[in-house]
């Protein structure tokens, strides 16, 4: 496949809740299904930072650096015998309209457009990432964790939620577009404390709304690095 974007995710701050997989069932593309932790279904709330971001290899103005929030689960596809393991997009916000548009429009993606701005601080011991977004009044994500990474854990928890390497977007009950992310293993800063204020039913939708009094089961703080997002495809249901 070839590459549509390339850019760095840097300070991936990741809210890990165990929910009941029937609530996702109207997002779940067709020719997936769920991908469960050790029989949990999980969704994420991330926050981070594009950088340095370049479509079909040229930066567009005032879209190299932005922010991004997410709200999304986890599926697995088979193809040729094989399990690709991938993400679902619930909503992703941004502050660049144009983003929007384009995703919304020519690839039926769910972004919303909201102001937005970060904050990244750190010492000699601690790192702290703040990521606020705003919806009739401003919503927040903020880690403090130790500023020593570490790498990934085979069979960890932390290597289920970064290690998905597809993404699939649910275009209609009958087709499923899929594309491909390559970016290397990522180092994990261990998260000392977290302050999650959302109000998720306002953003999310009502069916997500419990989320707001939830404790998240676990919140990391990945580094991030270059990736890569291959240009997709369509997988059909031949069989109606």
């Amino acid at each position: 496949m070839s590459t549509f974007l390339q850019a760095e995710w840097r300070k991936l701050a990741i809210a890990n809740y165990a929910v009941d997989r029937k609530i996702l069932r109207k997002y779940l593309p067709n020719k997936t299904e769920i991908d469960l932790w050790n029989g949990i279904c999980y969704v994420s709330l991330v926050g981070f930072m594009f950088q340095n971001t370049r479509v079909l290899g040229i930066p567009i103005p005032y879209h190299i650096n932005f922010e991004e929030v997410n709200l999304r689960f986890y599926v697995r596809h088979k193809s040729q015998g094989e399990w690709r393991r991938g993400v679902v997009f619930i909503k992703e916000i941004v502050s660049k309209p144009a983003l929007t548009f384009v995703a919304n429009n020519l690839y039926k993606e769910k972004y919303e457009t909201m102001p937005m701005n970060h904050i990244w601080n750190s010492s000699d011991e601690e790192i702290t990432v703040e990521y606020k977004w705003k919806k009739r009044q401003w919503h927040s994500f903020k880690v403090v964790a130790s500023n020593q990474s570490n790498l990934l854990v085979n069979g960890s928890e932390e290597e289920y939620i970064t290690e998905h390497y597809w993404g699939y977007t649910k275009i209609s009950e009958l087709r499923t577009s899929e594309y491909g992310v390559e970016h290397p293993r990522w180092e994990i800063y261990p998260v000392k404390n977290h302050i999650i204020d959302v109000d998720f039913g306002a953003i999310y939708g009502e069916e997500f709304a419990f989320l707001k009094n939830e404790i998240p089961k676990s919140v990391f703080l990945a580094e991030g690095s270059e990736i890569k997002v291959k240009a997709g495809r369509l997988i059909w249901n031949h069989s109606y």
